[in-house]
């Protein structure tokens, strides 16, 4: 058996990534994953989108997400619905809704992404 240990990452290190379906400067870090640090069970990511960026609508079939806004503002779609969201909102996404983050702002939208189970993209 693998010996399991606790890591500290700096940020700095994690090269940025666009994943796909991501569009116009929708970039993300994967601080947290299986394959950097071989975690089981979530994934933590840092995104930055660029004014205009955008994920495109998706669902996930057994993943539960949490967007966490840092700084900036856009518009979370979900269910046919477009939201505004600033800094501080907390989004929570269950299995099966789809959903889509656009940056309409005229800042960089910075936010958290965490993943459980960890997705195939």
């Amino acid at each position: 058996m693998t010996e399991r240990k606790s890591v500290i990452r700096n940020i700095a290190e994690v090269p940025w990534k666009e994943f796909p379906n991501h569009f116009g400067g929708a970039l993300s870090k994967p601080l947290v994953d299986a394959e950097g640090l071989g975690a089981q069970h979530v994934d933590h990511r840092i995104s930055c989108y660029e004014p205009m960026a955008y994920v495109a609508l998706h669902t996930h079939k057994v993943q539960e997400q949490i967007y966490h806004v840092l700084s900036g503002e856009g518009l979370f779609e979900h269910d046919g619905e477009k939201t505004v969201v600033r800094a501080h909102d907390v989004i929570f996404i269950p299995p099966g809704v789809e959903h889509a983050f656009y940056n309409t702002g005229l800042d960089r939208l910075v936010f958290l992404v965490i993943t459980s189970p960890p997705s195939d993209d």
